[in-house]
């Protein structure tokens, strides 16, 4: 009766934001960093006929990535060891010799106007960094803060970029039944394009509209519907589609003719005459400054631009450039269009580095560094289009120490991927993924805590929420994810986790959701992941073990083995004068049959007039054995092989 909620257990409201953030983590509605059309209305509609069309049952939920399940009964064990804690952080110098004598004056120059300015005016100020270490099979992106690993990316150089992409697509063939069309764009599976996707639509609820005052409104346009469609877009016509969802079993890629274009500060919308900015930008100020800007801007009649959220604070020039490479990007595309044969892509999802220098150059970035001078200099050439004074950020390395282990970054890595993450104080956080969810749980560990248990365990608290979002970020986990925190008595102090959740959350690209600490003392939230997790993408299920983490004892390999013996030596003919049998197993389990139960396996033999020898064989696996007839070498038995 004490937990019953207020106006009784009938009348509870459910939360629509909740449920819709759990539809999306979960792939039953599609989401984004930053939605530019509104879906959300017909997606259980599309992918019903989705599912239809690859043969699968009409309500069937999209796969959640397989994680394997972790056991939890060890999760309340202290562990003693802390992390090693740097007091002070230095960035780790990287000395690139100038191409000429201007550049060496102007680097003592620098150097110089540096160091007055920090005797001048002394402050205390984050060093951040990009570290970027290009390969020909991988590139990694690290983001460092005083050295710091925040946030780390990772894209193989053979895996094609298609979520993104153009397409210049051919209608094969139209499905009134499932409201939908299927488009050749040069893959063996056609796309899969709902009708909802030809029908112009309008921006997400998470972009705010903005009319232009200059926009001319063409009135007398006819609206298009869903009926227009089978008479616009007949089987043979031409139509430019961008991929949304790339192919997941036996579904084809999804596609849109809704298309965006993202660049720096903004994104374009060639197809869409609505404007916009982003609702993540809080501060009414900004966004009243942000929107006089926008009616400002010269954009082609029937195009519309959507400012993102790394405009906030930006001058208006920067925009004005923005929209001028968006649009000769545009026109380039158009050009692919009109001079390529149907079914080619007109346009690739940029690549990592090029990816980094428009998401990640901020102004706070201090520098850049990579150890590829062909990407290097790409790199400057990009930036200079964008920010000129910038280029300058970019160092390259060409030390022979691997660039991640000149900045400390593997050792980080590794942690990263551990099951347990520890926290400053001494205590630590342990993570387990599973197919269904994430589960986050805090312990105290060997925590320096005072006298009082209550600011011990806030302390605590406050340390593992930081470090909850900053390893969401670094092991791209996505889906639901309860945390579980030690349990606060006090309604203020939970508030006050709950707070420093959300501002760590705010810097988080992903979509998220979160929850205030239930009546059970857990936190729930969701988090949308465009990609695979970075643990999946570095590793593997283990051959032997299936992903489980754990092998059979060597108890229960003994008892498998006299379990597969008695079954044998039970069926031999009574008649026989001798049945020997050889038995190959790992070395550890032969230890085990040589010493604890050698008395079980002589019993074995007098029983059933046999006689048995083993042989350990390091080769094999700890859960296989093989059983031999000694006398003709025909094998018996062989499992786990």
């Amino acid at each position: 009766m004490r937990f019953r909620p207020s106006g009784g257990m009938q009348n509870q409201r459910p939360d629509r934001a909740a449920q819709d953030a759990r539809d999306v983590a979960t792939g039953e509605k599609q989401g984004g960093e930053e939605a530019v059309f509104s879906g959300k209305r017909h997606e259980h509609e599309i992918e019903r006929a989705e599912n239809i069309a690859a043969g699968l049952p009409p309500d069937q939920r999209a796969a959640a990535p397989e994680h394997p399940g972790v056991h939890k009964h060890d999760f309340r064990e202290p562990h003693k060891d802390t992390p090693e804690v740097v007091e002070e952080f230095e960035p780790v110098p990287v000395v690139e010799k100038p191409k000429g004598l201007m550049d060496s004056l102007r680097h003592a120059a620098q150097k110089v106007v540096t160091k007055v300015r920090k005797l001048m005016k002394p402050e205390k100020k984050v060093h951040k960094e990009v570290i970027i270490n290009a390969e020909s099979l991988e590139i990694r992106v690290a983001v460092l803060e005083d050295g710091k690993l925040e946030e780390f990316t990772i894209e193989r150089t053979n895996e094609e970029r298609l979520v993104g992409s153009v397409f210049k697509g051919r209608v094969k063939n139209l499905e009134d039944g499932l409201k939908a069309a299927f488009v050749d764009i040069g893959f063996t599976k056609n796309a899969f394009l709902h009708y909802w996707d030809i029908v112009p639509s309008n921006l997400d609820s998470g972009v705010e509209l903005v009319e232009r005052d200059n926009k001319k409104r063409d009135r007398d346009r006819p609206r298009i519907t869903q009926k227009d469609i089978p008479r616009l877009y007949p089987a043979g016509s031409e139509l430019i589609v961008q991929v949304t969802k790339g192919p997941i079993g036996t579904k084809g890629p999804r596609v849109t003719t809704h298309l965006a274009l993202p660049g720096r500060y903004l994104v374009l919308l060639p197809n869409s005459d609505q404007s916009g900015v982003s609702r993540k930008i809080e501060n009414q100020e900004e966004r009243q400054r942000l929107k006089k800007i926008l009616r400002d801007l010269t954009i082609p009649d029937g195009m519309g631009v959507i400012i993102r959220t790394v405009g906030e604070g930006q001058q208006a020039r920067y925009f004005v450039r923005d929209l001028a490479l968006l649009l000769d990007e545009w026109k380039q595309i158009q050009e692919r269009i009109n001079t390529q044969p149907l079914a080619t892509c007109v346009f690739q999802e940029p690549d990592l580095v090029e990816r980094t220098v428009r998401d990640f150059l901020t102004e706070d970035v201090e520098r850049i560094v990579i150890d590829d001078s062909k990407q290097s200099e790409r790199m400057r050439e990009m930036i200079s289009k964008i920010s000129p004074r910038s280029m300058s950020k970019v160092k390259h390395y060409n030390e022979s120490q691997p660039i991640f282990d000149r900045f400390s970054i593997s050792r980080q890595l590794e942690n990263a991927f551990s099951r347990q993450a520890h926290l400053k104080g001494g205590g630590y956080i342990v993570i387990d993924e599973t197919e269904a969810l994430v589960a986050i749980d805090v312990n105290t560990g060997g925590h320096k805590g005072g006298k009082d248990q209550d600011s011990t365990i806030l302390r605590v608290n406050l340390e593992a929420a930081e470090e909850i979002c900053r390893q969401l970020r670094l092991r791209n986990m996505g889906g639901l994810i309860v945390l579980d925190f030690i349990d606060m008595r006090s309604r203020r102090d939970q508030q006050q986790v709950y707070q420093r959740m959300k501002e760590g959350l705010r810097r988080d690209k992903a979509k998220t959701h979160i929850l205030p600490l239930s009546q059970l003392g857990l936190m729930e939230m969701t988090r949308q992941r465009h990609t695979e997790s970075v643990r999946s993408a570095v590793y593997d299920d283990c051959p032997y073990c299936k992903g489980r983490g754990k092998v059979k004892s060597t108890l229960t390999m003994s008892v498998e083995i006299q379990r597969k013996l008695a079954e044998l030596l039970k069926k031999r003919a009574r008649d026989e004068s001798d049945f020997q049998l050889r038995i190959v197993v790992h070395p550890t389990v032969l230890e085990r049959l040589r010493h604890e139960d050698e008395k079980i396996l002589i019993e074995m033999e007098k029983k059933y007039f046999g006689k048995l020898s083993f042989r350990a064989d390091p080769a094999f696996h700890a859960e296989q054995f093989k059983i031999v007839n000694a006398l003709t070498n025909v094998d018996l038995a062989s499992i786990g092989g």
